[in-house]
């Protein structure tokens, strides 16, 4: 028997890992420049990072697959579909905006925004399919512990210009 591909469930599920593919370029080109930053102890170490993403990137494209599925598509679904669309936005300018820019004060304003639209993204989604909903609840906490990461590397590195560039030459 051959195995049947749920294409709309599969797409769905990969799709905003491609975001989180660019932000992680951007991000390892810039890993001098957020090494030479002052962490507090409480931020993760950068292994965490990658895996944390990955499954929270699956798990709400898999989410955004059942909001289409059981809202009736793109156009039954258009509101809580459209708003999942700004938070991917929101999701994926984050890291250029951080390590890219090295703009940590706004990249402080746009987590928050971000942590706002996550929020607002689970209401909508539960609305639609509760399960939908629930599975959002981890994004929330994981923005929630980005925003106080952001806001500890803000706190601790107020001092060094938005546009200042560490040299990542290698010896």
């Amino acid at each position: 028997m051959p195995v049947r591909i749920n294409w709309p469930m599969l797409t769905a599920t990969v799709f905003p890992n491609i975001g989180g593919l660019v932000g992680g370029y951007v991000t390892r080109n810039n890993m001098i420049w957020y090494e030479s930053l002052k962490k507090s102890k409480c931020i993760p170490p950068n292994w965490v990072f990658a895996p944390v993403w990955t499954t929270l990137y699956c798990t709400m494209g898999y989410s955004s697959y059942l909001v289409w599925r059981d809202g009736g598509g793109f156009e039954g679904a258009a509101v809580p579909l459209s708003l999942y669309g700004l938070n991917l936005a929101l999701n994926w300018s984050w890291s250029p905006l951080f390590f890219g820019a090295h703009n940590i004060k706004w990249a402080l304003y746009e987590v928050a925004a971000l942590w706002v639209s996550t929020a607002a993204v689970g209401v909508v989604f539960y609305h639609v399919n509760p399960a939908a909903g629930y599975l959002i609840i981890p994004y929330v906490v994981w923005n929630s512990f980005a925003a106080a990461f952001n806001y500890m590397l803000y706190r601790d590195n107020k001092q060094l210009p938005a546009v200042e560039k560490v040299e990542g030459k290698k010896n």
